[in-house]
């Protein structure tokens, strides 16, 4: 059974942020970034499934809630996407989740910290952690349905970085991870890219080899 996200203890953002699992001094921590119109509770699901493993130990698992309201429903965003995407409101964004990402740092480090990221999650956990101006040194980079941001330019990154995406993706195109992922190796980066049968998710078959990368990039 799921546990029920209480308010974020001391040392974590609060609960209008983000919802929090599992232990503050916990020796690993994965953070999750929902996509376009979603909201922090949207992947905690996945991330307790992941965390079903005798090997990886207990983690901190944190949903960080995107800051702007969604036009057309309760969700929230990380940038507007409609009418047309506000590219111009990417600096700010991009600045404010590296902020949080470093704060999160003084209670587990980045180098213990993985980072999951679907859709519009992806595409800022990918701008963020890769940045060429100063990559984020994370343990592992998990990017499901994710497309490059116009101005992304990645730096040579020590993440082990992992790509997944419906063949059928009727909101992002599978080309887009494709593009992330010659991007990527362009600039020297560790990267997988898998497909799966399927649309705009995360595909629940995927389950035992995301953890797997999970468990692989801890133990480095």
């Amino acid at each position: 059974m799921s546990q029920s996200p209480q308010p974020a203890p001391s040392g974590l953002p609060g609960e209008e942020e983000a919802l929090c699992l599992g232990p503050l001094n916990a020796s690993r921590r994965l953070v999750l970034l929902h996509g376009w119109g979603a909201d922090a509770d949207d992947l905690l699901d996945l991330g307790e499934a992941l965390m079903l493993t005798r090997t990886i130990g207990e983690v901190s698992l944190v949903s960080l809630r995107a800051p702007l309201p969604h036009p057309g429903s309760s969700g929230r965003q990380w940038y507007d996407l409609l009418p047309a995407p506000a590219w111009e409101q990417l600096p700010e964004a991009r600045s404010a989740l590296r902020q949080r990402l470093l704060a999160l740092a003084t209670s587990v480090p980045l180098e213990r910290t993985a980072l999951l990221g679907f859709s519009q999650g992806a595409a800022m956990a990918l701008d963020v952690s890769t940045a060429e101006a100063g990559p984020l040194p994370l343990a592992a980079l998990i990017a499901c349905s994710g497309y490059p941001h116009p101005d992304w330019h990645p730096g040579r990154s020590s993440t082990r970085i992992l790509l997944t995406h419906g063949d059928q993706d009727p909101m992002v195109a599978p080309g887009a991870s494709a593009e992330v992922e010659r991007a990527l190796k362009a600039a020297g980066g560790s990267v997988q890219r898998l497909t799966f049968p399927g649309g705009h998710g995360i595909d629940p078959a995927l389950l035992p080899t995301l953890r797997s990368f999970l468990e692989e990039s801890w133990a480095e």
